[in-house]
């Protein structure tokens, strides 16, 4: 099964990678987009993919555990504790993003284009994640131990859990068309079927539709979609075997999310998909002309690091990131998903407002 699951794992992740580049699907950079120019097709591709995601999810749901009343949670879904804690996580997070100008996934999917301010990104993650580890026991006695996790479709049944939040994608929606003001570039009608798809970036919608199908497939057949069990379980090695993190992380290893571990071997199935998901950009990047190295300056490579740092902090005690606790966990109706994905939001702007008044 473990083989099987490698394989799997390096198809689904050279899929998201080949996405994420196609379609530019970066959360930091779609939200920014809408932010500066109120070009909302970003974010509306980012519904797109929850929409279709939250679909597929409650389907399988159905399969798995025909009522979901009885008290189990799902296998493996992304279903979260709610408290202060991930509050505070989210919110570094955001303001780790707008630092660092990207969310975790890009900064991943950018490697593969050549930019040399990602590689120093992701160190910093690295360091931002053994930070989590060392301040997760406070943090689990204080507030996480206690916290509830919470499945909407426990409560509401599975229509239920869909219709409302459906109903939430469909509202958030409306308020982003009424402020949209597309951009003034359109694609080149002339431009030939073959350009569109390799030298052309895909519409967000398109990327977000595809995106949504390949997390129920991903979660179908090997895991919900997450990018930062790989990352997180080399900050645990690395950490351990300096012997700087707690003997025991309490009630860790218990939570559902994007779990880490003492690396035992050297490719894990998370592992292999964040390792196609990079050589699957910088093949869709060769392709479409977008590979180049960019350089960096020093101030940019401390706004990068800086802001791995807390993403990687935020990451940790969320249990993921955009991808694996708002993505994924939305689409499982997780209430710590859609809490994750406000306050990561109000980071965001709120970092993002006080960089333009500086």
């Amino acid at each position: 099964m473990t083989d099987q699951a490698i394989v799997l794992s390096l198809l689904l992740g050279a899929g998201f990678g080949a996405l994420l580049q196609r379609s530019r699907f970066c959360f930091f950079c779609m939200t920014r987009d809408y932010l500066e120019g109120r070009d909302a097709r970003g974010l509306l591709g980012i519904l797109t993919a929850l929409a279709v995601g939250l679909i597929g999810y409650h389907a399988i749901f159905g399969l798995f555990l025909p009522d979901p009343g009885i008290g189990r949670l799902p296998p493996d879904a992304h279903i979260g504790p709610v408290s202060w804690v991930l509050a505070i996580a989210a919110l570094t997070f955001g303001v780790g993003m707008t630092l660092s100008g990207s969310c975790i996934s890009a900064h991943l999917y950018r490697l593969g284009e050549g930019a040399i301010a990602s590689v120093i990104a992701l160190i910093g993650v690295l360091i931002g994640f053994g930070l989590g580890f060392a301040s997760w026991n406070s943090l689990y006695l204080a507030a996480i131990q206690q916290a509830p996790v919470v499945w909407l479709p426990q409560t509401l049944g599975y229509s239920g859990s869909l219709v409302l939040q459906l109903l939430l994608l469909g509202a958030v929606a409306v308020i982003l068309m009424r402020g949209h003001q597309p951009a003034a570039r359109q694609p080149n009608a002339s431009m030939s079927f073959r350009e569109q798809i390799f030298k052309h970036r895909w519409p967000a919608h398109v990327g977000g539709l595809a995106i949504g199908m390949l997390a129920v497939l991903a979660y179908l057949r090997v895991a919900p979609l997450g990018v930062t069990a790989e990352l997180g379980s080399i900050a645990r090695t690395l950490g351990d075997e300096a012997a700087m993190l707690p003997e025991r992380l309490q009630g860790l290893d218990g939570f559902s999310g994007c779990a880490t571990a003492i690396k035992e071997t050297l490719l894990s199935p998370n592992g292999a998909f964040i390792l196609a998901l990079i050589v699957a950009s910088f093949i869709s990047a060769l392709i479409s002309g977008d590979f180049r190295l960019q350089p960096v300056t020093g101030k940019k490579a401390l706004g990068h690091f800086a802001g791995g740092i807390l993403m990687g902090w935020g990451a940790m005690t969320a249990l993921g990131c955009t991808v694996g606790t708002l993505l994924s966990g939305i689409m499982a109706g997780a209430a710590s998903g859609w809490l994750f994905a406000a306050f990561c939001l109000l980071g965001l702007w709120g970092s993002w407002r006080i960089g333009k008044a500086t």
